[in-house]
């Protein structure tokens, strides 16, 4: 009976989370956008209507030709599919975002939780002031900086962008150990002998996780644009591999004329950061109930 007590105490806070969730009317958008870009990113091949576009074809004798109900976004100068170079795009941009924070999150929450749990050691020192010296740099020029080190390509710039990412997590996790290291269950747990490694991933980093999805969620729409940057300035995914930024950027030099080249991508990489942008608001204020 006390186990089952326990259990539903536990699972009456998150329904009340997905309720304030869904009651939000922004995060509910945000929750669509977000929906639909994954669907088109991972069914890419049958949702695109011309799929081999998405590689080095060439059809000069239907370059640039206007939206229409053949093609809705158009083509580009050499005749590809715009629609379908943008829906792979999505599939790009849903790499980025998961191989960067997925790095980010690995490296800064361990790091954090070893600042924050032993913050008066020489270890919590020289990991801060690393922190420090990262986020003086900002983001995209130190991306910049470890892309043009290295070949231009796809995945030099994940790692640049994971190289700028980390730290964020890392001060994030240091600050709200600093705030629980103190707290009773805490020092329960490190009375009865516990190791500081089960103390820090057993006690500590499952209170903070709400702050994590939240700014993970975030941090998604940030991700992209940076990614987009970098394949705009020519240091990220290279031809024939369809990216928003690299098409935005072809697409510039047929302005104002062809004005669909670039818009239509750039009114995706809008679309799903706005899309992500809601859903991490609407998150943000649904995990409120936790406070």
């Amino acid at each position: 009976m006390a186990s089952t007590t326990a259990t539903q105490h536990r699972v009456k806070p998150r329904s009340k989370v997905i309720r304030r969730l869904f009651r939000n009317r922004l995060s509910i958008i945000g929750i669509l956008i977000v929906t639909l870009v994954i669907f088109v990113a991972i069914f890419a091949p049958w949702v695109a209507p011309y799929p081999q576009d998405a590689g080095p074809a060439v059809h000069f004798d239907r370059a640039l030709q206007s939206p229409s109900w053949q093609y809705l976004f158009g083509t580009d100068e050499v005749g590809r599919d715009i629609l379908s170079r943008t829906i792979f795009g999505a599939r790009l941009a849903l790499q980025y975002t998961l191989v960067v924070l997925g790095i980010a999150l690995v490296v800064g929450i361990p790091l954090g939780l070893i600042a924050g749990y032993w913050s008066n050691s020489l270890a919590a020192t020289f990991i801060l002031r690393v922190i420090d010296v990262f986020l003086s740099v900002p983001p995209l020029a130190l991306a910049l900086a470890v892309t043009v080190a290295f070949r231009p390509s796809i995945m030099t710039a994940m790692i640049a962008i994971s190289f700028t990412w980390w730290p964020w997590f890392a001060r994030l996790v240091y600050g709200e150990v600093l705030k629980l290291k103190s707290q009773p269950y805490v020092e329960a747990a490190r009375s009865l002998g516990q190791l500081a490694w089960i103390i820090q991933f057993k006690h500590i980093l499952p209170n903070i996780i709400s702050p994590i999805i939240v700014k993970a969620t975030l941090d998604v729409s940030f991700v992209i644009l940076l990614g987009a940057s970098l394949s705009f300035l020519g240091v990220g995914a290279q031809e024939p591999i369809p990216d928003w930024g690299a098409m935005v950027a072809r697409g510039r030099n047929y302005l104002p004329e062809q004005w669909w080249v670039s818009t239509m991508p750039g009114l995706a990489i809008f679309i799903t950061v706005v899309g992500f942008n809601f859903l991490g608001d609407g998150i943000r204020d649904a995990l409120d109930v936790w406070d």
